[in-house]
């Protein structure tokens, strides 16, 4: 079986604030709760929310419950920090040698 080429790599990760780009939930912003890499999805909190029903068990309540389903990462993007709007990530690698993430609408650092 051949393997997929991975071009998105690590441009989103867990904790991010990113905004919808496409589908139902087209402009609503929120923060990353995981990313499945392998998949190239992530769970972003209050996005693309399905109905599950839960079996009651001796921790939980059983009924209909709402929870965040994967939506795929090439319809989601950074929130840029200076504008508030939705951006590219690039690659940077500072003075003091470390690589880390910039917006590259306005050049701000991502990652602190």
């Amino acid at each position: 079986m051949a393997e997929k080429i991975r071009g998105i790599g690590a441009r989103i990760k867990k904790g991010d604030r990113v905004v919808v780009l496409s589908g139902r939930d087209k402009g609503r912003k929120g923060e990353v709760l995981r990313v499945m890499p392998q998949e190239d999805r992530a769970f972003v909190s209050g996005v693309n929310l399905v109905k599950r029903h839960q079996r009651q068990t001796a921790r939980a309540q059983g009924g209909i419950v709402s929870k965040e389903a994967p939506i795929h990462l090439s319809n989601i993007a950074h929130i840029d920090p200076k504008t508030g709007g939705p951006t590219r990530v690039g690659f940077r690698v500072l003075g003091d040698g470390r690589k880390v993430r910039f917006a590259k609408k306005s050049g701000e650092v991502i990652d602190v």
